[in-house]
């Protein structure tokens, strides 16, 4: 795998080619995080998007090299709540939508409308967690609150979709 450290390094001097790489190895991970959080393939992308342009506008702020991705997921992660303001429904995405990033898609009926039921932040440390596999101490960083709190709210998550899961069976 290639080095987050190596590449943040040389994008903090001004080095583009480095950006575009640093770039290359999280825009995926980026995408997904805001289709799941926002449900619209256009707001994730808008999401994406801004966050990029925040980070490469920064990227000379950034203190710590080798806290590249987590400093980047801070930046999607204010740029997904803000579009979470903008609009009170964020179920609005059709199946078609989501399905459209051959990457990413339910194949449970019952596990996305378990999953519709939790609120955007509840959404956000679940993917944060089990799609990305950040520590609850990462997360905690990512989303500016203690990691103590990020264990027991995915905790709370997990019992949620269990009891939605298990009681339809």
């Amino acid at each position: 795998m290639e080095d987050f450290k190596q590449y943040a390094a040389l994008a903090a001097k001004g080095d583009t080619e480095a950006f575009s790489r640093l770039y290359e190895m999280v825009y995926k991970d980026l995408y997904h995080i805001a289709l799941y959080c926002l449900r619209n393939t256009h707001d994730a992308c808008d999401a994406v998007s801004d966050t990029v342009i925040d980070a490469f506008s920064s990227i000379g702020k950034l203190k710590s090299p080798e806290a590249f991705k987590n400093w980047i997921l801070k930046i999607l992660y204010s740029k997904i709540k803000r579009k979470q303001k903008e609009y009170i429904n964020c179920n609005n995405a059709t199946e078609e939508e989501i399905n459209e990033s051959k990457d990413f898609n339910f194949d449970s009926a019952e596990l996305k409308e378990a999953l519709d039921t939790l609120d955007n932040e509840s959404k956000i440390i679940l993917s944060l967690s089990v799609l990305e596999g950040y520590s609850s101490k990462e997360i905690a960083e990512i989303c500016g609150i203690r990691a103590s709190t990020v264990r027991s709210r995915l905790t709370r998550i997990k019992q949620k979709l269990r009891a939605e899961l298990f009681v339809s069976v």
